[in-house]
């Protein structure tokens, strides 16, 4: 099993996404040229609208096409989103005040309650620390330690 990075961040010509859209929730179909994809493949994709999120797909099924050359079509299982909300928050740090400005992708059909943890998943994600209510940096956490 191979991992492929599409993410916007690469722009590679000779290895992009065409389309990747959801059929159902969990389940996308994805068009891209090169990268040898098989079946079992990882592939990771920018959110739409995202500056720098990304999701994992896994690719249930390929077909690989004969034209254009090394073009092909995927189905792929990753996140269930029923209606995939992007938002902006930010986070200061507790110990030194430094300010975190980020991203995160929350189910939107969970509603308000879904925001906090998903907040809270993401700030971790990016190394920071909640302990007690507290935000700590990775810095400030590792001075604590």
């Amino acid at each position: 099993m191979t991992e492929h990075d599409f993410r916007y961040t690469l722009l590679n010509p000779q290895h992009t996404l065409t389309e990747c859209r959801a059929l159902a929730p969990g389940l996308y179909q994805v068009t891209g040229n090169g990268g040898s994809i098989k079946t079992g493949d990882s592939l990771l994709v920018t959110l739409k609208g995202s500056r720098d999120l990304s999701m994992r797909l896994v690719v249930d099924k390929v077909r690989h096409l004969i034209n254009p050359p090394g073009q092909w079509l995927a189905v792929a299982k990753g996140p269930a989103f029923k209606e995939l909300n992007i938002l902006q928050w930010q986070v200061d740090c507790d110990g030194c005040g430094a300010q975190l400005d980020f991203e995160f992708a929350v189910d939107g059909k969970l509603g308000e309650a879904a925001r906090a943890p998903a907040a809270e998943a993401r700030i971790a994600e990016l190394g920071w620390h909640n302990r007690a209510g507290r935000h700590l940096c990775p810095r400030c956490h590792a001075q604590e330690a």
